[in-house]
């Protein structure tokens, strides 16, 4: 379980469409020496979700929160609000919380920069980062959030780490093979894992 003061909670889309925005924000998390932390690292069905992620909250003292799947669905025309919702969690345990908690920092994204006005108004005052959906620009949205979090690390720029995370993905599918994990599909702890090892073997 990685150190409680280096937890990065992911509130993002765990969809198809996104995984390719997914993969490399774990990376960057950890390329920055911090450790991604979602709802799927706890498989314990007998644990409420909702329990899950009160649990990684609190002991997660940074987050990334992505509203970019704020969007109605095909089936039913309702939108999916699970990471506004998260969101709001963590801005109450900020709020609210005592000692370590009111010392949470948290990085919002979206797709378009001023497209969550439109269903979440309330975070107007907060300053949301938006990645158009392009990887690089996302990476660099993190990387550089956490610097300022943590302004004493020293943190590789932006551009170094995506070319880095390209490299990653090229190395990606020997790895999957040599660990026999689904490359199309990996877990979240097997690709945090692959993820950790790659950057032990190839340093910055």
């Amino acid at each position: 379980m990685p150190r409680r003061e280096t937890g990065v909670f992911i509130n993002v889309p765990f969809d198809l469409r996104y995984r390719k925005l997914f993969h490399a924000l774990v990376f960057t998390i950890h390329e920055c020496g911090f450790a991604a932390r979602c709802a799927f690292e706890n498989e314990d069905g007998s644990q409420l979700r909702m329990d899950k992620l009160y649990d990684i909250i609190r002991d997660c003292p940074l987050g990334i929160h992505d509203l970019s799947r704020t969007t109605l669905d095909s089936t039913h025309r309702l939108p999916r609000f699970n990471m506004p919702l998260e969101l709001g969690i963590f801005l109450g345990a900020k709020r609210y919380g005592a000692g370590t908690q009111r010392q949470k920092s948290c990085l919002i994204l979206e797709r378009d920069r001023y497209r969550y006005q439109k269903f979440c108004s309330d975070i107007s005052g907060q300053d949301i980062r938006a990645h158009n959906n392009e990887v690089a620009t996302a990476i660099k949205s993190v990387r550089n959030w956490l610097r300022g979090a943590r302004p004493k690390k020293r943190i590789p720029g932006g551009d170094v780490i995506a070319r880095r995370y390209l490299q990653f993905r090229l190395d990606f599918p020997k790895m999957c093979d040599a660990e026999q994990i689904d490359r199309g599909d990996p877990p979240f702890l097997d690709f945090r894992m692959l993820v950790i090892g790659w950057q032990a073997e190839n340093p910055a």
